[in-house]
Protein backbone atom coordinates (compact mmCIF):
# COMPACT_ATOMS: atom_id res chain seq x y z
CA UNK A 1 0.00 0.00 0.00
CA UNK A 2 2.92 2.84 0.79
CA UNK A 3 4.48 1.88 -2.70
CA UNK A 4 0.84 2.62 -4.41
CA UNK A 5 0.54 5.83 -2.28
CA UNK A 6 3.95 6.93 -3.05
CA UNK A 7 3.52 5.90 -6.48
CA UNK A 8 0.44 7.96 -6.68
CA UNK A 9 1.96 10.95 -4.94
CA UNK A 10 4.83 10.95 -7.54
CA UNK A 11 2.49 10.86 -11.00
CA UNK A 12 0.47 14.21 -9.08
CA UNK A 13 3.78 16.20 -8.66
CA UNK A 14 5.16 14.96 -12.13
CA UNK A 15 1.38 16.27 -13.70
CA UNK A 16 2.19 19.42 -11.80
CA UNK A 17 5.31 19.97 -12.84
CA UNK A 18 4.51 18.80 -16.32
CA UNK A 19 1.53 21.63 -16.12
CA UNK A 20 3.72 24.40 -15.28
CA UNK A 21 6.34 23.25 -17.55
CA UNK A 22 3.62 23.81 -20.65
CA UNK A 23 2.16 26.79 -19.33
CA UNK A 24 5.81 28.42 -18.88
CA UNK A 25 7.13 27.57 -22.58
CA UNK A 26 3.83 29.21 -23.72
CA UNK A 27 4.99 32.34 -22.47
CA UNK A 28 8.29 32.04 -24.05
CA UNK A 29 7.26 30.82 -26.96
CA UNK A 30 4.56 32.85 -27.86
CA UNK A 31 6.41 36.18 -26.26
CA UNK A 32 3.24 37.08 -23.93
CA UNK A 33 3.75 39.79 -21.66
CA UNK A 34 2.45 39.84 -18.23
CA UNK A 35 -0.36 41.52 -18.68
CA UNK A 36 -1.51 39.35 -21.66
CA UNK A 37 -0.58 35.45 -19.96
CA UNK A 38 0.55 35.97 -16.13
CA UNK A 39 3.32 33.59 -15.26
CA UNK A 40 2.76 30.71 -12.96
CA UNK A 41 4.45 32.40 -10.12
CA UNK A 42 2.64 35.68 -10.10
CA UNK A 43 -0.77 33.56 -10.54
CA UNK A 44 0.61 31.42 -7.42
CA UNK A 45 1.45 34.77 -5.69
CA UNK A 46 -2.61 36.13 -6.32
CA UNK A 47 -3.77 32.65 -5.21
CA UNK A 48 -2.15 33.17 -1.65
CA UNK A 49 -3.25 36.65 -1.24
CA UNK A 50 -6.20 35.60 -2.27
CA UNK A 51 -6.73 33.08 0.03
CA UNK A 52 -5.02 35.30 2.65
CA UNK A 53 -7.56 37.63 2.43
CA UNK A 54 -10.88 35.34 2.21
CA UNK A 55 -12.12 36.73 -0.85
CA UNK A 56 -11.91 33.29 -2.71
CA UNK A 57 -13.33 31.54 -0.14
CA UNK A 58 -16.08 33.45 0.02
CA UNK A 59 -16.55 32.87 -3.72
CA UNK A 60 -15.83 29.31 -3.02
CA UNK A 61 -18.38 28.67 -0.18
CA UNK A 62 -21.26 30.44 -2.48
CA UNK A 63 -20.18 28.57 -5.51
CA UNK A 64 -20.66 25.45 -3.29
CA UNK A 65 -23.59 25.99 -1.37
CA UNK A 66 -25.43 26.51 -4.53
CA UNK A 67 -23.86 23.48 -6.40
CA UNK A 68 -24.77 21.10 -3.41
CA UNK A 69 -28.63 22.72 -3.42
CA UNK A 70 -29.22 22.09 -7.10
CA UNK A 71 -27.54 18.94 -7.63
CA UNK A 72 -28.71 17.08 -4.57
CA UNK A 73 -32.49 17.91 -5.23
CA UNK A 74 -31.60 17.21 -8.65
CA UNK A 75 -30.45 13.93 -7.79
CA UNK A 76 -33.06 13.03 -5.78
CA UNK A 77 -35.62 13.72 -8.06
CA UNK A 78 -34.06 12.17 -10.60
CA UNK A 79 -33.54 8.55 -8.93
CA UNK A 80 -36.78 8.19 -8.01
CA UNK A 81 -38.41 9.13 -11.05
CA UNK A 82 -35.85 7.27 -12.56
CA UNK A 83 -36.99 4.08 -10.71
CA UNK A 84 -40.44 4.20 -11.11
CA UNK A 85 -40.24 5.22 -15.04
CA UNK A 86 -37.71 2.50 -15.02
CA UNK A 87 -40.55 0.12 -13.91
CA UNK A 88 -43.11 1.54 -15.87
CA UNK A 89 -42.33 0.84 -20.07
CA UNK A 90 -45.89 2.68 -21.31
CA UNK A 91 -45.02 5.76 -19.43
CA UNK A 92 -41.50 5.98 -20.37
CA UNK A 93 -42.26 5.68 -23.82
CA UNK A 94 -44.77 8.43 -23.76
CA UNK A 95 -42.36 10.59 -21.81
CA UNK A 96 -39.15 9.63 -23.64
CA UNK A 97 -39.70 11.83 -26.72
CA UNK A 98 -39.73 14.63 -24.41
CA UNK A 99 -36.85 14.17 -22.04
CA UNK A 100 -34.50 13.50 -25.50
CA UNK A 101 -35.91 16.86 -26.87
CA UNK A 102 -35.00 18.57 -23.49
CA UNK A 103 -32.16 17.03 -22.65
CA UNK A 104 -29.79 18.15 -25.74
CA UNK A 105 -30.59 21.90 -24.85
CA UNK A 106 -27.80 23.29 -22.64
CA UNK A 107 -28.78 24.81 -19.15
CA UNK A 108 -27.29 28.37 -20.13
CA UNK A 109 -29.82 28.49 -23.02
CA UNK A 110 -32.81 28.85 -20.25
CA UNK A 111 -31.37 31.85 -18.72
CA UNK A 112 -33.14 34.57 -20.08
CA UNK A 113 -36.46 32.90 -19.00
CA UNK A 114 -35.13 31.76 -15.42
CA UNK A 115 -33.15 35.35 -14.96
CA UNK A 116 -36.81 37.10 -15.68
CA UNK A 117 -38.83 34.52 -13.78
CA UNK A 118 -36.55 34.38 -10.79
CA UNK A 119 -34.48 37.49 -10.69
CA UNK A 120 -30.67 37.44 -10.20
CA UNK A 121 -29.00 35.75 -7.43
CA UNK A 122 -28.28 31.94 -6.02
CA UNK A 123 -31.82 30.77 -7.32
CA UNK A 124 -30.88 30.91 -10.81
CA UNK A 125 -27.44 29.47 -10.44
CA UNK A 126 -29.34 26.35 -8.70
CA UNK A 127 -31.93 26.12 -11.04
CA UNK A 128 -29.30 25.59 -14.13
CA UNK A 129 -27.34 23.29 -11.47
CA UNK A 130 -30.85 21.28 -11.29
CA UNK A 131 -31.03 21.13 -14.99
CA UNK A 132 -27.66 20.22 -16.17
CA UNK A 133 -27.20 16.94 -13.47
CA UNK A 134 -31.05 15.96 -13.23
CA UNK A 135 -31.06 14.16 -16.95
CA UNK A 136 -27.70 12.48 -16.84
CA UNK A 137 -29.25 10.83 -13.59
CA UNK A 138 -32.73 10.53 -14.90
CA UNK A 139 -31.65 8.79 -17.95
CA UNK A 140 -28.66 6.41 -16.19
CA UNK A 141 -31.91 5.33 -13.29
CA UNK A 142 -33.98 4.06 -16.23
CA UNK A 143 -31.31 1.88 -17.80
CA UNK A 144 -29.94 0.69 -14.86
CA UNK A 145 -33.56 -0.29 -13.83
CA UNK A 146 -34.61 -1.62 -16.72
CA UNK A 147 -31.29 -3.90 -16.71
CA UNK A 148 -31.62 -5.07 -13.26
CA UNK A 149 -30.96 -9.17 -13.57
CA UNK A 150 -34.77 -10.66 -13.88
CA UNK A 151 -33.61 -13.07 -10.96
CA UNK A 152 -33.77 -10.50 -8.26
CA UNK A 153 -37.16 -10.01 -9.11
CA UNK A 154 -38.05 -13.74 -8.96
CA UNK A 155 -36.72 -13.77 -5.38
CA UNK A 156 -38.36 -10.54 -4.44
CA UNK A 157 -41.83 -11.91 -5.74
CA UNK A 158 -41.22 -15.13 -4.00
CA UNK A 159 -40.99 -13.17 -0.70
CA UNK A 160 -43.51 -10.76 -1.71
CA UNK A 161 -41.93 -8.09 -1.70
CA UNK A 162 -43.83 -5.06 -3.57
CA UNK A 163 -44.27 -1.42 -4.10
CA UNK A 164 -41.36 0.74 -2.38
CA UNK A 165 -39.86 -1.82 -0.64
CA UNK A 166 -39.16 -3.57 -3.66
CA UNK A 167 -37.61 -0.04 -5.78
CA UNK A 168 -35.50 0.80 -2.88
CA UNK A 169 -34.24 -2.26 -0.96
CA UNK A 170 -33.81 -4.32 -4.39
CA UNK A 171 -34.07 -2.84 -7.56
CA UNK A 172 -32.34 0.46 -6.30
CA UNK A 173 -28.77 -1.34 -4.60
CA UNK A 174 -28.90 -4.11 -7.82
CA UNK A 175 -29.29 -1.24 -10.26
CA UNK A 176 -26.44 1.55 -8.39
CA UNK A 177 -23.34 0.38 -10.01
CA UNK A 178 -24.79 1.71 -13.32
CA UNK A 179 -26.56 4.88 -11.58
CA UNK A 180 -23.37 5.92 -10.51
CA UNK A 181 -22.10 6.50 -13.59
CA UNK A 182 -25.23 9.25 -14.10
CA UNK A 183 -23.87 10.85 -10.92
CA UNK A 184 -20.26 11.46 -11.93
CA UNK A 185 -21.68 12.72 -15.39
CA UNK A 186 -24.19 15.02 -13.50
CA UNK A 187 -21.09 15.90 -11.27
CA UNK A 188 -19.15 17.53 -13.69
CA UNK A 189 -21.69 18.85 -16.14
CA UNK A 190 -23.26 20.68 -13.44
CA UNK A 191 -20.04 22.15 -12.11
CA UNK A 192 -19.19 23.57 -15.19
CA UNK A 193 -22.70 25.04 -15.85
CA UNK A 194 -22.64 26.50 -12.29
CA UNK A 195 -19.94 28.58 -13.60
CA UNK A 196 -21.24 29.87 -16.36
CA UNK A 197 -24.69 30.23 -14.73
CA UNK A 198 -22.56 32.50 -11.85
CA UNK A 199 -21.28 34.45 -15.08
CA UNK A 200 -24.29 35.65 -16.50
CA UNK A 201 -26.83 35.60 -13.51
CA UNK A 202 -25.10 36.33 -10.03
CA UNK A 203 -23.33 38.87 -8.17
CA UNK A 204 -21.06 36.29 -6.39
CA UNK A 205 -19.85 33.22 -6.80
CA UNK A 206 -16.41 31.89 -8.86
CA UNK A 207 -18.27 32.76 -11.71
CA UNK A 208 -18.83 35.93 -10.95
CA UNK A 209 -15.07 36.29 -9.41
CA UNK A 210 -13.40 35.54 -12.78
CA UNK A 211 -15.88 37.80 -14.86
CA UNK A 212 -15.45 40.87 -12.04
CA UNK A 213 -11.35 40.04 -12.55
CA UNK A 214 -11.69 40.13 -16.68
CA UNK A 215 -13.48 43.39 -16.09
CA UNK A 216 -10.75 44.85 -13.99
CA UNK A 217 -8.28 43.22 -16.76
CA UNK A 218 -6.71 41.08 -13.37
CA UNK A 219 -6.26 38.21 -15.85
CA UNK A 220 -3.80 36.78 -12.76
CA UNK A 221 -6.85 36.64 -10.64
CA UNK A 222 -8.96 34.93 -13.59
CA UNK A 223 -6.31 32.39 -13.38
CA UNK A 224 -6.68 31.30 -9.85
CA UNK A 225 -10.06 31.60 -10.29
CA UNK A 226 -9.74 29.17 -12.85
CA UNK A 227 -7.19 26.72 -10.87
CA UNK A 228 -9.71 26.66 -8.20
CA UNK A 229 -12.72 26.05 -10.33
CA UNK A 230 -10.65 22.54 -11.89
CA UNK A 231 -9.14 21.93 -8.06
CA UNK A 232 -12.64 22.13 -6.24
CA UNK A 233 -14.00 20.02 -9.56
CA UNK A 234 -10.89 17.36 -9.15
CA UNK A 235 -12.02 16.90 -5.48
CA UNK A 236 -15.84 16.55 -5.86
CA UNK A 237 -15.09 13.65 -8.37
CA UNK A 238 -12.86 11.77 -5.68
CA UNK A 239 -15.64 12.54 -2.75
CA UNK A 240 -18.37 10.72 -5.19
CA UNK A 241 -15.85 8.29 -6.09
CA UNK A 242 -15.62 7.63 -1.94
CA UNK A 243 -19.46 8.02 -1.50
CA UNK A 244 -19.92 5.41 -4.34
CA UNK A 245 -17.08 3.01 -2.64
CA UNK A 246 -18.77 3.50 0.70
CA UNK A 247 -21.96 2.47 -0.46
CA UNK A 248 -21.28 -0.55 -2.40
CA UNK A 249 -19.23 -1.83 1.02
CA UNK A 250 -23.00 -1.01 2.56
CA UNK A 251 -24.60 -3.71 0.02
CA UNK A 252 -21.57 -5.94 -0.05
CA UNK A 253 -21.49 -4.96 -3.99
CA UNK A 254 -17.89 -5.60 -4.84
CA UNK A 255 -15.82 -2.51 -6.51
CA UNK A 256 -14.65 -3.34 -10.11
Amino acid sequence: MTIIKTNKTVQVIISALLFITVWQLMIWVGGYEEALLPSPFTVANSLWELLITGELLTHLQVSFFRFLAGYLVAVLLAVTLGLFLGRSPLVWAILDPIVQVIRPVAPIAWTPFIVLWFGIGSIPAMIIIFIAAFFPVLLSTVSAVRKVDPIYLKVAENLEVKGSSLLFKIIFPAAFPSIANGLHMALGTAWIFLVAGEMVGAQSGLGYFIIDSRNALDLDHVLAGILVIGLTGLLLDRGIRLFERWVEKQWGIESK
